[in-house]
């Protein structure tokens, strides 16, 4: 933007490299180029400036295919001034002579030329083919269309402007259009997806199936060693119970022999015993059969006074007391033994 200052006589403008300024006096033109710097008088003075820099236009413009498909093209153009006299002729940059504010808004008017021209050669493009020619073709094709017809249009050459580069972003369809556009591919996609999901399902079927087969196998197997385990226990009781019966009749029968060998044992004792009183008894019955009579009731009667403690009363009858005396006389005298 240029500078304009204020004096009691004159102003002064001073601008950028990058500006173009014209100066017309009373319908004159008096100066006109880049980076000026100078006094004028305000009274019938006019002042435009015109940017020499490149500048962006932003755009987005819809369409409608050869099939009446609704498209939008997105992109940009980079423009500059390449006759500013020519563009100051066709579009207005004055500025106030005492402040130096624009007046008007000819980048406005420039963007709007500009915009109609990429609608225009946006359009042409798009009609020559159907909808899914021109989204598989891309972007190239499009850009290509559009410097094509601004190379070709005079319009931009007439308004002294040039354009630099243009560049496309994106060429999309109506949101209808993409998901109807879309829909193919998601099928196809969701139908790979499903049959993934299915193969993923039938797999992780099989591998249950065989773990459930490979438990079942090991249940099996289970039972069977648990099935020998119980018959090996089993016949390791019997085992056992029979060798707890042979021990216990051995036991016993040892006990038993041992009885009879003691029941024996009493036996030969007891019959030694009684053997050796019979033997005895025998002795002494012989010693005593030569005794006489006497002599034995005598003995009968020490022994029983022996072993008597206490006599109450005795009777002693007249025979008894004869035979007494001649059991002692006998006694007494002995007869000689005829030999």
């Amino acid at each position: 933007m240029a500078q304009v200052k204020r004096y009691i006589l004159a102003n002064q403008l001073r601008a950028e490299s990058s500006q173009y300024i014209r100066y017309f006096r009373k319908g004159k033109l008096a100066k006109s180029g880049r980076g000026l710097s100078f006094w004028y008088a305000p009274n019938g003075a006019s002042l435009s400036e015109i940017p020499m820099n490149d500048r962006e236009l932003i755009f987005m413009i819809k369409g409608q295919s050869s099939d009446y498909q609704d498209l939008a093209i997105q992109g940009s153009v980079i423009w500059r001034v390449g006759d500013a006299d020519r563009l100051g002729e066709r579009v207005d940059f004055g500025i106030d002579v005492n402040k130096g504010v624009r007046l008007g808004k000819p980048e406005e008017q420039i963007k709007s030329v500009l915009t109609g021209l990429v609608r225009e050669f946006g359009d042409g493009y798009l009609k020559d083919k159907g909808v899914r020619d021109l989204l598989e073709a891309g972007l190239s094709p499009v850009q290509t269309a559009l410097a094509a017809g601004f190379a070709a249009d005079p319009t931009v050459d007439a308004m002294g402007l040039e354009v630099v580069s243009i560049r496309v972003s994106a060429l999309s369809p109506s949101s209808e259009l993409s998901r109807a556009l879309q829909a193919p591919t998601f099928e196809s996609l969701q139908q790979k997806a499903d049959e993934a999901t299915f193969s993923r399902r039938a797999l992780a079927v099989d591998k249950e199936r065989a773990i459930a087969e490979n438990e079942l196998q090991n249940q099996i197997e289970l039972a069977t060693q648990r099935k020998e385990l119980i018959a090996r226990e089993d016949d390791n009781a019997r085992s056992e119970a029979e060798a707890k019966v042979a021990a216990k009749r051995i036991m016993v029968e040892a006990e038993s022999d041992a009885k009879i060998i003691g029941a024996e044992a009493e036996a030969r004792r007891i019959r030694a015993v009684e053997q050796a009183a019979a033997d005895m008894e025998k002795a002494r019955m012989a010693a005593i059969s030569d005794v006489p009579p006497a002599v034995m009731f005598a003995l009968a009667a020490q022994e029983f006074a022996g072993k008597l403690q206490k006599i109450d009363s005795l009777n002693v009858s007249p025979d008894m007391l004869a035979g007494l005396v001649q059991q002692a006389k006998l006694f007494m005298n002995p007869q000689p033994q005829e030999k």
